[in-house]
């Protein structure tokens, strides 16, 4: 597969489409002469979001202007030495008058070399929350639990774990209350899916986090937490590596909320109109009910009894832990309401949805 630049004109959307026609998640911007002006990965994009910046934005202003680059005939062994040393993934190779040839992917070079430079590469396991009664959505989910709705034919839930299993996570754990038998009978002990099912039976309801406390074992690396009613495409592989980027103790999967203010919002400066804005839109980052967290923070949900998520964030945040926002550019819905599920099933009808 040959990976095609990008030019100075290309907005953050066609980088997005660019780096997912890709393997090696990132995609290199020239000019029309071929130079190289620098490098583009899913977490800049991501970052420029959270700035302020849309996908309409030019591609340019969200790359590495300085990326760290090697002369074209490079050896294997000069380069893995070169990522190691840069703690970087991808080296784009050029000639001696800085023209483009070609993007290097550590794994391009050695599949085994990519533990020691980017260690905790994958969720040791991935915990879905499936208790909720769903309702909102009744008669609906009278005889069949939210999670277990289909969209396009397929249960939200067995969309979730097929992903799940597309990254290699092997280890899933599905915390269950309503109408737990439905799921359990379902999906059994996840062979089917080439995966491994344990089930966390809550006796009582335990909140949106609660039932995590309920698991065997210490994690070794970050595990995934996510809702079982939400409907997306966003790469649970790609927060794991936003995740480990920035260091963070939890990384909290966000999605913007657009409200339309249907008046012109007078600004004023004491009984002064300095300025008018028409009908504007306010926009609010909002939490996507998708985390990955560290393994450090394991403990915190049986030493803290920690109910919800929003409370493991705020106890986080207190003790001066690092929490990181990674927002969703793919499309994400939670199925809170027939509307809700209308509109996730109208999307998979008109879109190509590649879940």
């Amino acid at each position: 597969m040959v990976d095609k630049p990008l030019f100075p004109t290309a907005t953050l959307l066609e980088a997005v489409q660019a780096i997912e026609f890709t393997d090696k998640r990132a995609a290199v911007i020239v000019n029309k002469e071929n130079k190289l002006l620098g490098t583009i990965t899913d977490g800049d994009i991501r970052r420029k979001l959270l700035t302020g910046g849309t996908l309409q934005d030019l591609a340019i202003s969200a790359m590495n202007s300085s990326p760290i680059t090697a002369q074209i005939g490079t050896s294997s062994e000069t380069l893995i030495h070169m990522m190691k040393k840069r703690n970087v993934l991808i080296i784009p190779t050029v000639t001696s008058e800085n023209n483009f040839v070609e993007l290097i992917h550590l794994k391009d070079l050695n599949n085994s070399a990519i533990s020691s430079i980017y260690q905790g590469s994958s969720y040791d396991f991935a915990v879905i929350m499936a208790g909720g009664e769903g309702v909102r959505l009744k008669p609906v989910t009278n005889n069949i639990p939210k999670p277990m709705l289909e969209v396009g034919g397929v249960p939200l839930l067995e969309r979730q774990i097929l992903s799940l299993s597309q990254i290699g996570i092997k280890n899933i754990y599905i915390s269950v209350n309503y109408l737990s038998d439905k799921i359990e009978e379902y999906f059994e002990d996840g062979s089917r899916h080439n995966v491994k099912i344990s089930y966390l039976k809550e006796s009582s309801k335990m909140g949106t986090a609660g039932s995590i406390s309920l698991i065997p074992e210490n994690p070794k690396s970050p595990f995934l937490v996510l809702n079982g009613d939400i409907f997306t495409n966003s790469n649970f592989g790609a927060l794991l590596e936003f995740h480990n980027n920035t260091k963070a103790d939890i990384t909290v999967a966000t999605t913007n909320y657009v409200i339309d203010i249907p008046y012109g919002v007078i600004d004023i400066k004491n009984e002064e109109v300095i300025g008018i804005l028409e009908k504007p839109s306010q926009v609010y980052l909002c939490n996507a009910g998708i985390y990955s967290i560290s393994p450090e923070i394991f403990n915190f949900f049986s030493d803290f009894k920690i109910q919800n998520m929003p409370d493991l964030i705020t106890l986080i945040l207190k003790k001066g832990l690092k929490v990181s926002a990674f927002p969703i550019h793919e499309y994400w819905i939670d199925i809170g309401t027939p509307e809700d599920l209308k509109k996730a099933r109208e999307f998979y009808n008109s879109k190509y949805f590649l879940l």
